[in-house]
């Protein structure tokens, strides 16, 4: 298993566990060098985002993965974290109404989480 997906995938399983709503992972390594996967997901206010953003800092710290940044702060309803590979997005649901990165990202192939 690549390195990647395997940080996908324990990004995901942080996320669930904080029950993060609409989890959705999108390959983009064929159509972006920005990263190989972008992993998005929902909740429900700033308290659980940051919950969900601390679940999956730590869980990636474990596996000797630090942030390579981290945009947005404990206030934040959109929140991202660049982990070089893989680039977690949480948002609150109104700004993932707005910025439906699912949309513009429609060249991405849609990964199911549990086929990580």
């Amino acid at each position: 298993m690549d390195n990647s997906r395997t940080m996908a995938k324990i990004a995901c399983q942080a996320l669930n566990e904080k029950k993060a709503e609409e989890l959705r992972v999108i390959d983009i390594k064929e159509i972006s060098p920005v990263a190989d996967y972008f992993i998005i997901a929902t909740g429900s206010n700033t308290n659980q985002i940051q919950a969900m953003v601390d679940a999956v800092d730590e869980e990636m710290e474990k596996m000797g993965h630090s942030t390579r940044q981290i945009e947005g702060n404990r206030n934040s309803t959109w929140v991202l974290m660049d982990y070089n590979d893989i680039i977690v997005h949480i948002f609150s649901k109104e700004d993932r109404l707005f910025y439906d990165l699912e949309k513009i990202w429609t060249d991405g192939k849609k990964i199911e989480v549990d086929e990580l």
